[in-house]
């Protein structure tokens, strides 16, 4: 049985333990979470797959909005039972394209306008797990086995991050014209080259937050911002914090 619901993780840390398997995603905001010793983070392009009886520790930092999928194996379909079996084998933080991240919002939506039906609770959690399960599972084989040597590709943008990395560059370091190596990206990462970039960039930016005492604009600069502005306009909007509050909350 799929019951979806929307919360808001206050900022306290807590940790518990529960027999059924959640499926946690951002409408706005981001938390950290720890499953079983496995830390992580829920924000716009990450969600986080908690399987039942984990041990797991989370909190919210600041304003956050989340859509949680609490999954009851009892009463549910042999086929829904193997999507979990899937899904929850082991603790997740499954990175989310744009069109899920769409799919996403209109379920936040509904939800905020009917979430006391039940049904629609249900069909709406069932509807997310199945299309993250197709990004995880369904997709596999040819990202296992497609052209790109994403490898390469991550230690290239991770060697020139400090600037602009253009499609076509990458294009270039993949040996594939830029239309091809869009549609060939976007198939194996699920992501287009650009968001993926961004999400890289962000990353960094992040870890160095965390981790370094260095200036804003020094950490803009590392990560390829223009500006110290664009870096802030750019966690906002995708993570759901300031550069500012993100390294105080550490």
């Amino acid at each position: 049985m799929f019951k979806a619901r929307l919360i808001r993780l206050d900022d306290q840390a807590h940790e518990h333990t529960h027999d059924h398997h959640q499926l946690v995603l951002s409408l706005a905001g981001r938390a950290e979470f720890e499953v079983n010793g496995r830390g992580g983070e829920v924000c716009r392009m990450r969600a986080c797959l908690v399987p039942g009886d984990a041990d797991h520790q989370f909190a919210g930092m600041g304003d956050n909005r989340m859509l949680i999928v609490d999954l009851d194996e009892q009463g549910t379909s042999r086929e829904d039972l193997d999507l979990l079996t899937h899904l929850f084998e082991t603790p997740r933080y499954p990175q989310l394209d744009a069109d899920f991240q769409n799919l996403l919002n209109y379920a936040g939506a509904e939800l905020e306008r009917y979430g006391s039906d039940p049904m629609l609770a249900r069909s709406l959690g069932g509807v997310l797990l199945r299309a993250l399960h197709l990004r995880l599972f369904g997709e596999q084989s040819s990202r296992n086995h497609g052209p790109l040597d994403l490898e390469r590709l991550d230690a290239y943008i991770g060697e020139h991050l400090v600037r602009r990395i253009s499609v076509a560059e990458l294009a270039q370091v993949a040996c594939l014209s830029p239309s091809h190596f869009h549609v060939q990206f976007k198939d194996s990462v699920g992501l287009t080259p650009h968001q993926y970039l961004l999400k890289t960039r962000l990353d960094r930016a992040a870890r160095l937050l965390r981790e370094s005492d260095l200036a804003l604009i020094r950490i803009a600069e590392e990560c390829g911002f223009s500006s110290q502005s664009a870096l802030t306009t750019a966690m906002r909007r995708y993570l759901g914090l300031t550069p500012k509050r993100l390294r105080i909350a550490q």
